[in-house]
């Protein structure tokens, strides 16, 4: 699992502190036993065959659940441990890193957290992950969701200097007499903006010569004059607040379900991802 992370023998020889010849000869030793090449080796990489790509997942998580059943004993003696694996939006590990993890890492010392954020929506049983956090319109049917922000919503924002040159659009339609900022999804399609009032719902597929696929830079580059940007409002605030963007189309922008932390309840729920829920929940209030 470690070469395969890491697409390296050296790297993962490092990481699980043996030599690079001992794991090479431990993985031989598999291949042979299975009668199966999982790897493929060349003097500059190592990738996986179809067969190690199957094992990889369904060995991830088999150690996920020794992982929790390890830290279950642990945890009745009162200290949570082991690793706990989350997967999120970049938006939803920065509010974790901000509101959440301090105070988790002091409580839980020997909990390791491995949060990864990316776009694209995954399957975090297949993927080996504890727990997802996604917006509540994004999470799986099949899960169990614990609220871990109030509602929020998408906000269409422009520099001063752009609204100085193009008029506020009055309404969405007048959208295409402007500069917008385009966003490309992990799945590659353009997203399309959302907009709601009276019971009139609209999706317009902006028009636009700058399409990005990071909200940061959608950030910046709106800040920067470039265009009208339609973004998350936790990421919109400050900058409105200092003048640098101001809200455009208000009263057509709804409200959507915020975030939600999730997690299947048809497997083993691990001490560690129990501590940080009830985390979860004291801080949501």
């Amino acid at each position: 699992m470690a070469v395969a992370e890491h697409r390296s023998f050296r790297r993962a020889a490092d990481l699980l502190g043996i030599t690079r010849s001992s794991l090479s000869h431990t993985v031989r030793g598999l291949e042979d036993r299975l009668s199966v090449r999982l790897l493929h080796r060349t003097t500059r990489s190592v990738s996986l065959t179809e067969a190690g790509d199957g094992l990889l997942k369904r060995l991830a998580p088999l150690m996920s659940d020794l992982d929790a059943v390890l830290g279950d004993v642990a945890g009745e003696q009162g200290r949570p441990m082991g690793e706990l694996r989350i997967n999120g939006s970049e938006g939803a590990i920065r509010l974790l890193l901000q509101d959440i993890v301090p105070e988790f890492m002091a409580r839980y010392p020997e909990v390791s957290l491995d949060l990864v954020a990316e776009g694209r929506l995954v399957d975090i049983i297949e993927q080996g992950f504890d727990a997802g956090i996604r917006l509540g319109e994004a999470v799986p049917q099949d899960m169990i969701a614990i609220r871990m922000s109030a509602d929020l919503r998408f906000l269409a924002v422009a520099s001063p200097d752009y609204l100085a040159i193009y008029p506020a659009p009055a309404t969405p339609d007048e959208l295409v007499s402007h500069r917008c900022l385009r966003q490309r999804l992990p799945s590659g399609k353009r997203y399309r903006w959302e907009f709601r009032r009276h019971g009139h719902e609209m999706a317009i597929d902006v028009p636009g010569t700058l399409t990005l696929d990071n909200t940061q830079l959608m950030l910046q580059a709106a800040s920067d004059g470039l265009g009208i940007a339609y973004l998350p409002e936790i990421y919109v605030n400050k900058a409105i607040s200092e003048g640098r963007l101001v809200a455009v189309l208000e009263e057509w922008c709804p409200l959507i379900p915020g975030l939600f932390i999730y997690f299947s309840g048809h497997r083993h729920v691990p001490a560690s991802l129990r501590a940080f829920i009830d985390l979860v929940r004291e801080k949501s209030g």
